[in-house]
C-alpha cells in the first residue's frame, strides 16, 4: 500500500555484476548482472516501505539503460523524469566481495548519462506533490557540474519548505576529501536530515566525538544528525540531546546498500513521526535485512518485513 508520502531522488543508476565468487575479483570469472546506485537503492527502499517515490536520472539509450529503467518502473518508482540518453553508455560496476561481507566497488561511469542533465531541468514541477528530498554525495562526485543541480534542487525545496535529507556517501575513487568537504559545506546549510557513517562525518568533520557533532549541528540548523555506525548502532543528535539504538544481530553476506536501506528507513520513520528511538531501531532493521541478501536492493524488505523482524515475530514459511 502506498503512503500519501511522496519522497523524491536524483542520481546515476547502474548495471552492477555481482561475483559469483567471493574473494579477489581478478579470480573472479563469472557474473550475475544486477541493477544498483545509492539513489535509486533508496528510492526502491522507500517504494517497498509504501512511500510514493520518485527517482530523476539519465540513463544511456542501450540495453542496460532500458533494464535499470523496467526495473525501477516495475518497482512502483515514479520514472517520469528518468529520460533514454544515446551516445552515452549506462554506467557499470564490478563487485568484489570477501568472505566476512564486506567488499570493494570497481567503477566504469565515464561519460555516464547523468551528465547530460542540466541545472534547468529542475523544475517547480519536478518536486510537485513532494514531501521530503533526499540527496546523496554520490551524484556530485560524478561531475563538478553537479553541484550546480544539486543546489538548484535545494533551493526549490527550501522554497517550497519540503525538508531535506541527505548522505555524504563518499566515493573517495570519484573525488578527493578536499572536492567533496568543499561541496559539503555548500549543501549543509539546506539540510535537515544529515545520514553519515561515522567514518564519512571523521574524514569530513575530523571528529565524531559527542561535543564536536553538536557543534557542527548548531552551525548549519541541522534539525536531525545521524551516525550509522553499522554493527554497532546508530545515534541521533535531536534538539541537542543524543539518542541511541543498537544494531540487530544478523550474520552478513553482503553489506553494501545497507546505508541505503537504512536511509529509507528512517525517513519512513521521520515521515510517520516516529519517536528518535522507534527511528533508530526501524532503520538498524531495515540497514541489517539488507545485509542478509547479496546484491545492492534484492534484500530490500517490504513494510511487514520490517515489523516482524523488529518484533521478533516468527514468520510461517509454509
Amino acid at each position: 500500500m502506498v503512503s500519501n508520502f511522496g519522497v523524491f531522488t536524483l542520481g546515476d543508476a547502474l548495471i552492477t555484476f555481482n561475483p559469483s565468487d567471493t574473494g579477489p575479483l581478478r579470480y573472479v570469472s563469472t557474473f550475475s548482472r544486477k541493477v544498483g546506485g545509492a539513489e535509486l537503492n533508496f528510492a526502491i527502499g522507500c517504494a517497498r516501505l509504501g512511500l510514493s517515490s520518485k527517482w530523476m536520472s539519465r540513463l544511456g539509450g542501450d540495453e542496460f539503460g532500458r533494464v535499470i529503467y523496467n526495473f525501477a518502473r516495475g518497482e512502483g518508482i515514479d520514472v517520469s523524469e528518468v529520460k533514454l540518453v544515446d551516445g552515452y553508455p549506462t554506467s557499470l560496476n564490478f563487485k568484489e566481495i570477501r568472505e566476512d561481507g564486506s567488499g570493494k566497488t570497481f567503477y566504469y561511469r565515464y561519460q555516464s548519462p547523468i551528465l547530460t542533465m542540466e541545472p534547468s531541468d529542475i523544475t517547480e514541477a519536478v518536486l510537485e506533490g513532494v514531501d521530503l528530498v533526499h540527496l546523496t554525495g554520490v551524484f556530485l562526485a560524478i561531475d563538478p557540474k553537479n553541484l550546480d543541480i544539486t543546489m538548484q534542487v535545494l533551493k526549490l525545496a527550501k522554497k517550497n519548505n519540503i525538508p531535506v535529507s541527505f548522505d555524504p556517501n563518499i566515493r573517495l575513487k570519484l573525488w578527493t576529501i578536499e572536492e567533496a568537504k568543499a561541496a559539503y559545506m555548500k549543501v549543509f546549510p539546506y539540510v535537515d536530515i544529515l545520514l553519515t557513517g561515522k567514518d564519512e562525518i571523521e574524514l569530513i568533520h575530523g571528529d565524531s566525538s559527542n561535543e564536536s557533532l553538536e557543534a557542527l549541528s548548531e552551525e548549519f540548523k541541522i534539525a536531525h544528525l545521524v551516525i550509522k555506525d553499522g554493527g554497532n548502532g546508530a545515534r541521533v543528535l535531536i534538539n541537542g540531546e543524543w539518542h541511541e539504538k543498537e544494531a540487530f544481530k544478523v550474520q552478513p553476506i553482503d553489506t553494501v546498500g545497507a546505508g541505503d536501506g537504512f536511509d529509507a528507513g528512517y525517513i519512513y520513520s521521520y515521515l510517520h513521526n516516529y519517536s528518535p528511538l522507534e527511528s533508530l531501531q526501524f532503520a538498524n532493521g531495515v540497514g541489517a535485512l539488507v545485509t542478509t541478501v547479496s546484491g545492492d536492493n534484492e534484500g530490500l524488505p517490504e513494510l511487514d518485513e520490517v515489523f516482524a523482524f523488529i518484533r521478533n515475530e516468527k514468520i510461517i514459511e509454509r
